[in-house]
C-alpha cells in the first residue's frame, strides 16, 4: 500500500517519465540503423549544435536565477575564456570548464 501523501508525487514522476522515455527509447532504436556518414546523422548534429548554441546565448544574454547576478562582461569573459582555453590546451573540456567557471565566479566576486 502506498501513503497517501506519496500518490500525486509517483503520478507526477510516471507523467513525466512516460512520455519522455518513450521518446528516448525510439531514439536509441532507430539510432542503430543509422550510418554515421549518412546525411540524417548530420542533420542530427547540426540540430543538436543549434540548440546548445541557442542555450548558450540565452543563458548569456538574458540568464534567470543566480547567474543573472553575473556581470554580463562576466558571462562574456567566462565563454571566452573557457574557449581560448580548450583551443590554446590541446582540447581539454574539463580544463576549459574550470577556466571559465573560474571567470563567472571572479567577476561575480569583482562585480559585488
Amino acid at each position: 500500500m502506498i501513503p497517501v501523501a506519496l500518490e500525486p508525487y509517483l503520478l507526477l514522476a510516471f507523467a513525466a517519465v512516460i512520455p519522455t522515455a518513450i521518446w528516448r527509447i525510439s531514439a536509441v532504436l532507430l539510432a542503430r540503423r543509422i550510418r554515421e556518414t549518412s546525411p540524417v546523422f548530420d542533420w542530427v548534429r547540426f540540430v543538436a549544435t543549434a540548440l546548445l548554441a541557442g542555450v548558450v546565448v540565452k543563458l548569456i544574454f538574458s540568464p534567470s536565477g543566480a547567474l543573472g547576478a553575473v556581470p554580463l562582461y562576466g558571462r562574456l569573459g567566462g565563454v571566452a575564456a573557457a574557449l581560448a582555453t580548450f583551443f590554446f590546451a590541446g582540447r581539454r573540456e574539463l580544463l576549459a570548464i574550470a577556466v571559465g567557471e573560474a571567470v563567472l565566479i571572479g567577476s561575480y566576486f569583482l562585480a559585488n
